[in-house]
């Protein structure tokens, strides 16, 4: 696009980019466009084989124009036709459909949720609801869809007015919430529409992509304008920014990253500096990918290509975390979901593409579910132990624990992409609790977790010292553990501390026994360096002490640096070290995350030994500290100490 535009001669101040490039004009040059369904459509293209006559141009695109979905004519005399891929492109050098890359799970499956509202008269395929409606729903169904926030969503809309409406209602809506629910946290929502162009080229090109933006612009342009002055003033209080819609592309830009920096922890960054949801017209529906967006909600007819289009933003590959791309449709459009697929979907035909596409049916995973759990408790009762998380500490040998974790993991995996179907019925939920009371499923998670830990530590041991403990040690080593899926993003660090604050003073909704927190904290993997830390703290607290949440805090870390010191303390008697100084050694390391070997060398010189003997205590001690240091280091890599594991 920028190509056609530097060769334009109407682009007067770019006119000499056209003399720089004129030189070009008659060599052999390739051309390859990406997303060739929306830039090689219009001017652009026919501009850009004038000046380049003798190019070679190719077109990528995972959603072809075909005569079905072709909306813009070409004219041969007085008669018209509709544009194609192939009219543009010619000749199809090679087929790879979205039902190819679905297979080869280089992207994942869909599941749509047709939303459909209570009452005797629901709208008819293709009409709107009210948005308050929608805004509801959403809020209702949006932390089971993004798994608790995991994730974050797009709101698709059918009009720059609707997403001005969007905003300004999720905004009253929510304020109505929290004050009903004080509990309730708000979503961070943003909002993104080109403004009018007013001679502006940066934004004419921009809306090339943008039809119905560029369309809606053309009326009332200075009340569009100023409701998007006021969507940022919004924007700009609350992430700290300063963005004007004269530096339109800065803000855009911002909103994408935004978007993307759903990828980090709220411990490394704040839930308060993302964006939950983002409201579009045209924007972020074709070409924008983040691993971390998996919903999509619609309030807008869509169809072909930009059905599949919009769909995508949702179906990124990342982990066992997100199963499938999430989309919730208020307007009731499953012919077009349909005919988009049988169109794209190759040489499969529609049904057997909709079985590739298309995720499968709450129920039938309900099935797979309860298939899983048999499967489970068939391995318990052939080692001879009930089908209970307290026996699989009871289980002998690696073989046993080793397909104890690969049976949980499948019941974990199909356990994980229930949780975020966003159309569960009652009778649903009932059956999974049945199938797999929560208690029981909690209890799993912690021993998966205790058994995966022990076989991932005699792996990493075999792997670094070479040595092999017969097929066990085989078995072992094919093990992928996924540690992500047992990982909540809700329960972090300051919701244990929250949680301990409420135990201590006896109140609040979520009232636990210390055995319920502390099993909370054993099934969660993010916990797994500190658990039994936070589990001996817990059994120090009393219900009724009535210890505030700062106090929890502090008391957690005066607890935890006295347990250290004594374990240290220990550690230096047996290799007549001064605690003093092996403390100051350890917390070196620590800070710098650096292995120091001449720091070592100082530790150990007054006890005077000679070379061989001193090598010798050195390899005695490491053996004791490379442990205390991995598990105080939480998961970091300590440059250096790979050399005494």
């Amino acid at each position: 696009m920028k190509t056609a535009n530097a060769i334009d001669i109407k682009q007067k101040r770019k006119a000499t980019y056209k003399e720089q490039l004129a030189p070009l004009s008659d060599k052999r040059i390739v051309f390859i466009f990406d997303e060739c369904h929306r830039s090689q459509f219009g001017a652009n293209h026919d501009a850009i084989k004038e000046f380049f006559p003798k190019a070679q141009l190719f077109g990528f695109t995972g959603t072809p124009i075909f005569e079905t979905n072709a909306t813009a004519k070409q004219f041969e005399g007085e008669e018209g036709q509709f544009r194609t891929t192939e009219d543009i492109f010619q000749k199809q050098l090679h087929a790879y459909t979205i039902t190819h890359a679905i297979e080869d799970t280089n992207v994942l499956r869909f599941h749509v949720d047709y939303f459909k509202p209570e009452g005797k008269n629901p709208p008819n395929p293709g009409e709107a609801l009210a948005k308050k409606a929608v805004i509801e729903a959403i809020l209702a169904k949006h932390d089971t869809a993004t798994a608790s926030r995991r994730f974050n969503a797009v709101l698709a809309t059918a009009s720059i007015n609707d997403a001005i409406e969007y905003h300004a209602l999720f905004q009253s809506q929510q304020e109505a919430k929290q004050k009903a629910d004080p509990s309730f946290v708000p979503l961070n929502i943003a909002c993104v529409f080109s403004p009018p162009a007013d001679g502006d080229a940066d934004v004419k090109q921009l809306q090339q992509d943008l039809p119905t933006e560029r369309e809606n612009n053309q009326e009332d342009p200075e009340g569009k304008k100023a409701a998007l002055k006021a969507i940022l003033a919004i924007y700009n209080a609350r992430y700290g920014t300063n963005h004007s819609i004269g530096e339109f592309d800065t803000y855009y830009k911002d909103v994408q990253k935004r978007i993307k920096d759903q990828q980090w922890p709220n411990a490394d960054f704040p839930a308060a500096k993302k964006i939950d949801i983002t409201i579009v017209v045209d924007m972020l529906l074709t070409g924008f990918d983040s691993k971390y967006l998996n919903t999509l909600y619609v309030d807008k007819n869509l169809k072909y290509h930009g059905l599949i289009q919009a769909f995508s933003r949702t179906n990124r590959v990342l982990n066992g975390t997100k199963p499938y791309g999430n989309i919730l449709d208020f307007r009731q459009q499953q012919a077009n979901v349909d005919a988009a697929i049988a169109l794209f979907s190759g040489e499969k035909s529609g049904e057997e593409a909709r079985t590739i596409w298309l995720v499968d049916k709450a129920p039938v995973v309900i099935q797979k579910l309860d298939a899983a759990v048999t499967v489970l408790a068939d391995f318990m009762q052939s080692q001879g132990l009930a089908c209970t998380p307290d026996a699989v500490h009871s289980l002998k040998g690696d073989d046993a624990r080793a397909a104890f974790i690969k049976n949980f993991k499948e019941v974990q995996r199909l356990k994980t992409q229930l949780d975020q179907y966003t159309d569960l019925t009652e009778d649903n939920a009932t059956a999974i609790e049945h199938i797999l009371p929560a208690e029981n499923l909690q209890g799993f998670r912690g021993a998966y977790l205790e058994t995966a830990q022990r076989l991932k530590q005699q792996q990493a041991q075999q792997d670094k010292g070479g040595d092999t403990k017969g097929d066990d040690a085989a078995d072992v080593d094919q093990l992928d553990f996924e540690f992500v899926l047992f990982a909540s993003a809700v329960i972090d660090y300051d919701y244990i501390m929250g949680l301990m604050s409420r135990y201590s003073q006896g109140t609040g909704k979520q009232k636990m026994t210390k055995d319920e927190l502390i099993g909370l904290i054993l099934a969660d993997a993010k916990f797994m360096n500190e658990r039994d830390d936070i589990a001996a703290y817990i059994n120090t607290l009393k219900a009724g002490e009535g210890l505030s949440e700062t106090a929890i805090r502090e008391g957690y870390t005066r607890f935890k640096r006295e347990k250290d010191g004594v374990e240290l303390g220990s550690i230096a008697i047996r290799h007549q070290l001064a605690p003093a100084a092996l403390q100051t050694f350890v917390d070196g390391i620590l800070q710098r995350m650096i292995f120091d070997g001449e720091a070592l060398s100082d530790l150990m010189a007054p006890l005077d030994l000679g070379w061989k003997a001193r090598a010798q205590a050195e390899l005695a001690l490491m053996k004791e500290l490379v442990p205390l240091l991995n598990k105080r280091a939480q998961g970091r890599d300590i440059s250096g100490l790979s050399a005494y594991e």
